[in-house]
């Protein structure tokens, strides 16, 4: 399906200017102008609430609807070395931007939690293309990184997390980077999962399934001998995996 006919049965709204190609929600960002897609708009507008600094930086942004989180697309690995930020373009639908974009919106249809997409920009220059993407801004969450370097969490705050990342795989979500960065608690101590940037919607479960949770026992075992105050045990990964076990969420 291509984008124009995607957006004449939904609520999203499409722009096109150029080689730009911009999919946005109206309900969340009614004063929509495609500079939003930049960080000096939002330091113009005295708008930057903070920044992460990763493989890229995402930009913390405060917005009358919604606070927002604005991210620019950029390569991993050894190719990233060398291209930084270009893809090949194979149509809007096959852009990163696109398909996290509609991967977040389905999300939201099976009320996960995971952030509300808001929008994405795609730059067209010949054969390749740049993109950023604009999503929700998660109230008063906090990576378990960032927790984990200042306190230990309960035994029960483990069996959440891992019942959260089941209620995914349940509905067959693959999320190409699950690691400890990307597990957020918010206020209220809800799990949330974050950065769905190469995920997609599985045909079937499978060994994908036991692949994300290595991953993830690998990142919480990278934080611990990097980080001389961060707080993870054996004990703690077996409380997340009897959540993950329980099957307690059942769609």
């Amino acid at each position: 399906m291509n984008l124009s006919r995607f957006v004449k049965h939904s609520s999203l709204n499409l722009f096109k200017e150029g080689n730009i190609t911009c999919l946005y929600q109206q309900n969340l960002l009614p004063d929509f102008c495609v500079d939003m897609f930049s960080s000096g708009y939002w330091q113009q507008q005295d708008a930057i609430l903070g920044k992460a600094v990763g493989r890229g930086t995402a930009w913390f942004i405060q917005h009358p609807v919604t606070n927002m989180v604005l991210r620019h697309y950029y390569r991993g690995g050894l190719v990233g070395k060398l291209i930084d930020d270009s893809y090949i373009f194979t149509g809007i639908m096959n852009t990163r931007a696109a398909k996290e974009f509609l991967l977040l919106q389905q999300l939201q249809q099976w009320q996960l939690p995971a952030p509300k997409p808001v929008a994405f920009k795609v730059t067209r220059t010949g054969l390749t293309y740049q993109a950023d993407i604009l999503i929700e801004l998660i109230a008063g969450a906090t990576d378990l990184v960032g927790l984990l370097t200042k306190s230990s969490l309960s035994d029960n705050i483990w069996r959440e997390i891992g019942k959260c990342i089941k209620r995914f795989h349940q509905k067959n979500i693959y999320h190409h980077d699950l690691n400890a960065h990307n597990i957020m608690l918010d206020s209220d101590n809800n799990v949330w999962l974050i950065d769905f940037d190469q995920g997609k919607v599985m045909t079937k479960s499978g060994p994908w399934q036991q692949r994300n949770m290595d991953r993830l026992l690998r990142s919480f075992n990278k934080e611990l001998a990097k980080l001389p105050a961060f707080q993870f045990s054996e004990t703690n990964w077996q409380m997340l995996m009897q959540g993950y076990n329980s099957c307690l969420h059942k769609d």
